[in-house]
């Protein structure tokens, strides 16, 4: 595919093992691979292995130990099953000959609708076109990302809302999955933090503090293009015991929900320089 990018190329290595593309730089500035590249890769490796025109409709991983951009990294695709609506599959990702992180992903065809609603979607923000670029690292590679300033606190709970869009229409419905899912692994550790800056900052990350993302979820609920504005709303809804639980949820401009995600993280303090290479 001709507009794909780059990051979403695997080369196909026969027998449902594929071998991913990485990234020119790294995306937190350290030699780990992000989390929300693997789910971008595999639900890319799901898309090439399926057989009857069906499309991801969600994604659960958890991550196991890290990866690093200096060597290839395997994805193994084990179809479970594949029926007329749905199927599954399970991807494991490999380095070395090591597991690093393990997805299941839900495949669907569409039905028509017996009933429909949804939540509303958040009221009273900026529009993209009133926001300046804010480049991030932790959104897809060159997506064009605008965060809604200031500390939002909402029943208690630290919130972030951001604009998203990428500069191309990227084809496939796993593409634009791929796209969007790369964006909503990195913010939910940072945004808890947010509400405690006496105490922590985000900034001591893998130095005084030992933080990752431990399992993400990710349900995409309708049609989307990854070209057009999105805005992903976030909730760090719970912070104890050296975990962060968070949630999201994905809209267009005229109010759909697309996509629901959640997140399990780990953040707390380490004595010493972590060793991100022996540390999960």
């Amino acid at each position: 595919m001709s507009d794909l990018p780059d990051v979403l190329r695997l080369t196909d290595m026969g027998e449902g093992r594929f071998e991913v593309t990485q990234p020119t730089e790294q995306a937190e500035g350290r030699d780990v691979v992000f989390s929300g590249q693997y789910m971008a890769q595999m639900l890319m490796a799901a898309e090439a292995r399926e057989e009857r025109q069906k499309s991801p409709r969600s994604i659960h991983t958890l991550f196991s130990r890290v990866g690093s951009y200096t060597k290839p990294i395997e994805l193994q695709v084990e179809v479970l099953h594949t029926g007329r609506t749905w199927g599954s599959d399970t991807i494991t990702a490999y380095q070395d000959g090591r597991l690093l992180c393990r997805s299941l992903v839900l495949m669907t065809s569409d039905d028509p609708d017996l009933m429909r609603h949804q939540p509303n979607m958040p009221a009273d923000l900026p529009g993209p076109d009133e926001l300046e670029p804010q480049p991030s690292n932790l959104a897809f590679p060159k997506a064009d990302w605008r965060p809604v300033p200031g500390d939002r606190i909402v029943d208690g709970v630290p919130v972030l809302y951001a604009w998203h869009r990428f500069g191309q229409a990227v084809g496939t419905p796993a593409a634009n999955q791929a796209v969007l899912s790369w964006s909503t692994c990195g913010n939910i550790i940072g945004l808890a933090m947010s509400k405690h800056r006496d105490k922590v900052n985000i900034s001591q990350a893998h130095r005084t503090l030992n933080t990752g993302v431990i399992g993400h979820t990710i349900h995409f609920v309708e049609a989307f293009d990854v070209s057009q504005w999105l805005l992903l709303a976030h909730w760090a809804d719970k912070a104890a015991g050296g975990r962060v639980l968070g949630r999201g949820e994905v809209f267009t401009p005229d109010g759909e929900l697309v996509a629901e995600f959640s997140q399990d993280a780990m953040a707390k303090t380490s004595d010493r320089e972590v060793d991100w290479q022996h540390a999960m």
